[in-house]
């Protein structure tokens, strides 16, 4: 429980500073009517909704779990444990993924994640992350996005 409390608190700094962020980037008079703000403010739209989902899983969360608060004092802490495991793996994917390329490091990355949190569905934990992986590069590839090549020759 307060594992989530902590991650709905992130998550609307994350969103305010993103939002903030998307102020800064400068607009062109031609081009695109949407401008290059449109897709970061999307996903910080994204954020944002998320956060609220959470807001509304707590909620309910709280008014059906007030018996049971002992036992969840030891579970705070083991998700705690998880919150850093994942803040430690995603600064080791920043740190690898000029080396390894976009591919290879979110692959790794993904499976390793979705291999936690979607426990024994190797198939689809590994389809979704080289699947979700290939076709993100292609689309970045065809936006004229750079990113990094690593291993692969590609």
């Amino acid at each position: 429980m307060m594992a989530d409390r902590v991650i709905f608190v992130c998550t609307i700094v994350i969103a305010a500073v993103y939002f903030y962020a998307t102020t800064l980037i400068p607009s062109l008079e031609i081009g695109d009517p949407l401008g290059p703000k449109a897709f970061p403010r999307l996903l910080g739209v994204c954020l944002l909704i998320g956060a609220g989902l959470l807001f509304i899983e707590l909620w309910k969360d709280r008014k059906a779990a007030a018996p049971v608060r002992a036992a969840a004092e030891s579970a705070d802490v083991r998700h705690l444990w998880v919150l850093a495991a994942v803040v430690v793996w995603t600064g080791l994917f920043y740190f690898v993924f000029e080396r390894l390329g976009y591919i290879v490091a979110t692959s790794v990355y993904l499976l390793a994640l979705m291999a936690w949190f979607n426990r024994g569905k190797w198939i689809a934990n590994v389809l979704s992350a080289v699947l979700f992986s290939v076709l993100s590069y292609v689309m970045f590839l065809k936006l004229d996005v750079r990113l990094p090549q690593g291993l692969l020759p590609f």
